[in-house]
């Protein structure tokens, strides 16, 4: 190989491959056990880069030289407490700027991996924690494979990044568990927001012959590989399908659910399916030749570079957020305030009790109010007990934590009071007029307030540098997202506060100046209105939702009715008063709410079908536009290339990385686009509309 990859990858944090000799009971003779290691705790998890892999390399010929020497009657792998091993590093791919390199990093694993596979000695992956990516590959290499009932996580999440298992994945588990389920792993579960396997989930499926509980896992794993190789146990597995119309069908179903998912606009699982089904017929080296040419096409890909540096955000800017100020000005919060008993108050306490462990008091306006509120967290808390993933003693304490009140007076002694009320400026001023009336002078009061100003919620109060927004998306539970919102008065101290919690809740946090509807809710708001506009001129609804697959995570009239037409006219009716110019309140919405209809689709079996009475509350044009779904989405993509770089001038984020990391964690939009910005610098619409791209080449794309 020619490539210098400490070049390409000279912050390599390198998993040590540590080699051990090991007397196996029974009297089944010497075995070799490496360990992988990078030598810090379960937080910094192993990873395989090209000084790891090649560490690996060197071990395994030596275990190849003593397997033959008769010194070792076996060879097994495992990794560091918790973890086995989370995939390739890939913090060096951003600097390939050949495909040669590209094609020498899946040929360096495959030869690693192929060292372990044809050891002449019975070979075991004992997978005793996380296993993702590469790090499942390693384990399919071996001959034989445990796994403790304790794994969190294993998942071959490649086609979610931009890549594909292309270490022997595509090749080895359709052969090992049948290409039905190995399609379940390699495309459906990363294209259904990265979903992970489980311990016995894994084995159920057939990706490990045995199963041990996690406190004895390793002794039990050595004891079963001792009766393996001295015949005691003798491993069976089930006999894979190799009818071709059964692969070619599951094959074709599986396109079906990537175009579904992508539109067509991610190009790896759509090559990711071409190797499976190659797979049923093709030899080893093949396959794995294959498999090195498809991945170094997809590395010089400018989908894997955005979806890349997508990654990149929400791993490494998530954690410092740009703006924030100095964490050491954040203030403790021992007791927090919610203000409201309704669903979203609700949310916010169960999310608080997890995640602060503190005492939490809602209050509203009646006890009725109240005993749902805290109905709702103790019902929120019984489901995860049924479930078995919160203890009995736990979920005494968190509904402990929880408590209601009909007056704010038991605001007394908090620290940190947010307003989940409705969204009208005069009640929100007025609720915390009544709050500031009963908290210490130090006390945080954050609004959740989606669109209005925090400058005007603050105005009239005594101390109105205590205010910030503290905007969480819904569901609560499920959407990284937290917009903090700066007023003008609010200060430093209460800043560093909101982002010290808005840490310790586990939300992706983003520094937002106060403007209309803040970052992701405007740019939905130009999106969704933009649609609007097109669907009052004279465009089928069908159409106009059929422009966005692969770009948007939903179409958006279905996305409308998960938002809910009420909140979507809101956001439209604000920012068309804030900016009337550019957005505007789409006719159809407008009777759409008026009438109570909870959206434009209706679900008979589970897809969206028109409603027919929303469709009769739609008035066609007497001289209709009609677009094809290509000039809606040109259309539309313009609208927020314009409305992405007015937010930059006006500094509402700091940089357009804000902009990407708050629609990907906030919208869902997809990663192998970037999130927004990368998708409007490719396809031309920023140097269109704007005379410049939004980001320098190569940050979020090849290198020229």
């Amino acid at each position: 190989m020619s490539t210098d990859f400490t070049a390409l990858f000279p912050d390599e944090v390198i998993t040590m491959a540590m080699a051990r000799d090991i007397v196996l009971p029974r009297g089944a003779g010497t075995f070799a056990l490496i360990t992988l290691d990078n030598g810090f705790d379960h937080t910094k998890p192993n990873t395989l880069g090209p000084a790891t892999i090649s560490g690996l390399s060197s071990v395994l010929s030596t275990l190849t030289a003593r397997a033959r020497a008769g010194e070792i009657v076996g060879v097994g792998i495992t990794g560091k407490p918790f973890n086995f091993a989370v995939g390739a590093d890939l913090t060096g791919i951003p600097k390939v700027t050949r495909r040669e390199q590209a094609l020498d990093i899946g040929r360096m694993g495959h030869k690693a991996f192929e060292q372990l596979r044809t050891l002449p000695v019975p070979t075991f992956a004992f997978i005793n924690g996380a296993a993702i990516g590469g790090g499942v590959e390693v384990a399919l290499s071996a001959a034989y494979r445990s796994i403790s009932s304790g794994v969190g996580a294993l998942a071959l999440t490649e086609c979610f990044l931009g890549l594909l298992p292309g270490w022997g994945g595509c090749y080895m588990l359709p052969n090992l568990i049948g290409v039905e389920q190995a399609l379940k792993v390699i495309i459906e579960n990363p294209l259904s927001s990265n979903r992970m396997l489980k311990g016995p989930q894994a084995f159920q499926l057939g990706m490990a012959d045995v199963m041990f509980e996690p406190a004895t896992f390793l002794e039990d794993s050595l004891s079963w590989a001792a009766d393996v190789i001295t015949g005691r146990t003798v491993v069976s597995r089930p006999e894979v399908d190799r009818d071709a119309a059964l692969w070619e069908g599951a094959v074709t179903a599986a396109g079906r659910l990537v175009m579904a998912k992508t539109g067509g606009a991610a190009p790896a699982p759509l090559r990711a399916l071409e190797l499976v089904l190659a797979a049923r017929t093709a030899t080893r080296q093949e396959a794995y030749a294959a498999e090195d040419e498809t991945e170094a096409d997809l590395i010089m890909s400018d989908e894997l570079r955005a979806s890349l540096y997508a990654f990149n955000l929400v791993q490494k800017r998530a954690r410092r957020p740009a703006g924030a100020p100095d964490r050491e000005l954040a203030r403790p919060v021992t007791k927090v305030g919610i203000v409201g008993a309704g669903l979203m108050a609700s949310q916010l306490a169960m999310l608080f009790a997890q995640r602060l462990e503190v005492p939490i008091v809602m209050t509203d306006l009646d006890q009725v109010r109240v005993d749902k509120g805290i109905g709702y967290v103790h019902a929120e808390v019984d489901k995860l007990l049924d479930k078995g993933r919160i203890s009995a003693d736990r979920a005494n304490r968190l509904k402990a934590l929880v408590t209601g009140s009909t007056t704010k007076e038991d605001f007394f002694d908090a620290e940190f009071v947010i307003e989940a009320v409705f969204e009208e400026l005069a009640v929100k001023k007025q609720v915390f007029a009544d709050v500031e009336a009963v908290v210490s002078a130090g006390c945080v009061l954050a609004t959740n307030t989606s669109s209005l100003s925090i400058t005007e919620m603050a105005a009239d109060l005594k101390h109105p540098e205590r205010v910030v927004g503290f905007h969480f998306f819904n569901p609560v539970a499920v959407m990284p997202l937290l917009e903090i919102v700066r007023g003008e008065a609010t200060d430093d101290a209460t800043l560093a506060t909101a982002f010290a919690t808005g840490k310790k809740l586990k939300k992706t946090a983003i520094l937002a100046t106060d403007s209309p509807s803040f970052v992701a809710n405007r740019l939905l708001g130009r999106f969704m209105g933009e649609v609007g506009r097109i669907v009052d001129a004279g465009t089928p609804m069908e159409v106009a939702d059929s422009a966005f697959a692969g770009f948007a995570p939903m179409p958006p009239f279905v996305l409308l009715g998960l938002v809910g037409p009420p909140i979507a006219l809101h956001n439209n009716e604000s920012l068309h008063a804030a900016f009337p110019d550019r957005f505007s309140v789409p006719e159809g919405l407008r009777r759409l709410v008026a009438a109570g209809k909870p959206g434009f689709y209706l679900y008979p079996d589970g897809r969206p079908v028109p409603d027919p009475e929303v469709a009769a509350l739609m008035e066609t044009p007497a001289n209709p536009v009609v677009l094809d779904a290509g000039q809606v989405r040109e259309q539309v993509l313009s609208a927020l290339a314009e409305e992405a770089r007015l937010m930059l001038d006006e500094g509402v984020v700091q940089a357009p990385m804000d902009l990407d990391l708050a629609m990907i964690t906030g919208a869902g939009f997809a990663f192998w686009n970037g999130g927004l910005t990368p998708l409007l610098d490719r396809t031309a619409v920023s140097e269109k509309v704007n005379g410049k791209r939004f980001l320098p080449p190569g940050v979020a794309s090849v290198p020229a």
